[in-house]
């Protein structure tokens, strides 16, 4: 007794001393977190100025970009019939209005999805014609009904390529726990495609897989002797093909279930290469954008208020929709011979991004909040402020998808700070991707790309097509329904469900 009545009475003495240690330390870390290694300065050493974002908004506002300005830059017309899974998506999206500008009938078009097209730009003109059935590609059922729907008889005879854009993001889940829900879509529904396009006699299938395949969990917690001379390990990682030409990582060396999903699901479409069914998958950088139902670009300017945000110093490289989807119709033009198959491009991924060098998350907020008409406002927070609540918000999360009675007596998490998890972080560090490999020729194993957009004029682009639907103050601002939102929004429906089930299973 004696002994625990003096240590009691040191518990004060050694709370003095640790605390501020621990303070000290957390500091540091959010010191780290808020740095830029050296090496990724040289890799994007200019900002945007507001002299280049004024000239830029004025060049688009009078002559803006329209697959019109760069149909010429696209591959030529084939004459093939097409199946766009997630074809109402951003980057399937993009494929089918190429197709259609190069000169694809709408006939020979057919866009299978879980939703109808939404986008303003497909809504009208040709795109509005284009066949539509919804499907869930987690069944196998309904991925072979849309794949064996008749085809209108001027085109059936023609050959068929399948573009597979259609996935499920979960941004920063990681957990096996939870991991069902991104491997349902994502591997399962990526099988159930491949099948179906095999039975319905296709003999090419592009794949968009992720660039977020090869980013690697960041290891926030740096020894504490080391907080003088080293980042947090992987705090900057370069995002190219290399892991595919290794074993599979295990799970826990992805950030997060969803690059876990999606490395699998390259796998699977890669392995499915042969002479009579050629394979190849796309892998758009880690920041996908060019329509208001982007995470990127859309996503901030949906915000009504201020922005929160840690990344302004975050260097990456982003890659506009219709980049990606021209990488695509570029490796279905280096497919189309059959003996493409034994060619060093087939069954294997390309990395692709804008064709300059990486930006900040600054430089995209500042554009946003020079030019929208509609206000933009950033709260810069400090890093050590968000990652400690997100793993009390992990926490909370796992707690309510392994007990069912948690689930029944809490509220679940909902809006943004659903996504406050730590591997958000590892997404949102300095990662620069490279074209290396899809840029150099196609005789020399590339698919010759070039992207058609700059960063720049992309994103502005998108803020002059925003201001232009928000020219009358009186009415609301538009929101859109972005892939992490509607990833959302299928997880809480299938939850109902699964609810439902279970009590009228009980009854």
């Amino acid at each position: 007794m004696d002994q625990l009545l003096r240590a009691a009475g040191q518990w004060p003495f050694w709370c003095s001393l640790i605390l501020p240690l621990l303070v000290f330390y957390l500091f540091q870390i959010n010191r780290l977190l808020s740095g830029t290694p050296d090496t990724v300065r040289r890799l994007s050493p200019a900002r945007w100025t507001k002299e280049m974002l004024f000239e830029t908004y004025k060049r688009l506002e009078k002559r803006p970009i329209t697959i019109d300005t760069y149909v010429d830059q696209l591959p030529p017309k084939l004459d093939r019939r097409y199946i766009v899974t997630g074809g109402s998506g951003l980057v399937g999206g993009h494929i089918v209005l190429q197709l259609l500008a190069r000169g694809q009938h709408p006939a020979s078009i057919r866009i299978v999805d879980f939703q109808k097209p939404h986008r303003h730009d497909m809504l009208d003109g040709p795109a509005s014609d284009v066949d539509f059935v919804q499907t869930d590609i987690s069944s196998s059922e309904s991925t072979d009904r849309a794949f064996s729907k008749a085809w209108h008889p001027s085109v059936a005879h023609l050959p068929l390529t399948v573009f597979h854009t259609a996935a499920i993001i979960t941004p920063s889940d990681r957990s096996k726990l939870v991991y069902g829900f991104c491997e349902a879509v994502n591997v399962r529904g990526t099988q159930h495609v491949v099948s179906a396009a095999r039975r319905s006699g296709a003999d090419i299938l592009v794949s968009t897989t992720s660039g977020s395949i090869s980013i690697r969990p960041v290891e926030y917690w740096v020894q504490p002797w080391k907080l003088w001379s080293s980042w947090p390990r992987n705090f900057f990682q370069i995002l190219d093909e290399t892991d595919f030409f290794e074993p599979l990582r295990p799970h826990e060396d992805f950030y997060a279930n969803y690059p876990v999903s999606k490395a699998v699901a390259e796998r699977i479409v890669c392995e499915a290469n042969t002479a009579d069914f050629r394979t190849g998958c796309i892998r758009p950088a880690n920041g996908v954008y060019g329509n208001p139902t982007d995470n990127t670009v859309g996503s901030a300017l949906q915000s009504a208020t201020m922005f929160p945000q840690w990344t302004d110093h975050i260097v990456q490289s982003f890659v506009h929709g219709a980049n990606a989807a021209i990488a695509h119709l570029l490796f279905e033009a280096v497919l189309t011979s059959p003996d493409s198959s034994s060619r060093p491009q087939a069954g294997r991924p390309f990395t692709v991004t804008d064709p300059n060098p990486p930006i900040t998350y600054g430089d995209l907020y500042y554009a946003l909040s020079l030019l929208a008409i509609t206000g933009f406002r950033t709260l810069r927070l400090p890093p050590m402020l968000l990652l400690l609540p997100s793993y009390i918000v992990e926490w909370y999360t796992l707690l309510l998808a392994r007990f069912k009675v948690a689930r029944v007596l809490l509220p679940s998490a909902k809006g943004d700070i659903q996504h406050l998890k730590p591997a958000l972080f590892s997404i949102t560090t300095h990662l620069v991707a490279t074209n290396a490999a899809a840029s150099r020729p196609v005789e020399q194993g590339g698919l010759g790309y070039r992207g058609v957009l700059t960063s720049m004029d992309g994103m502005v682009q998108e803020v002059v097509e925003w201001n232009r639907e928000h020219m009358d103050s009186s009415k609301p601002r538009k929101t859109y329904r972005t892939s992490v939102s509607f990833a959302d929004d299928i997880q809480r429906l299938s939850s109902a469900a699964t609810s439902v089930g279970a009590l009228q299973l009980r009854d």
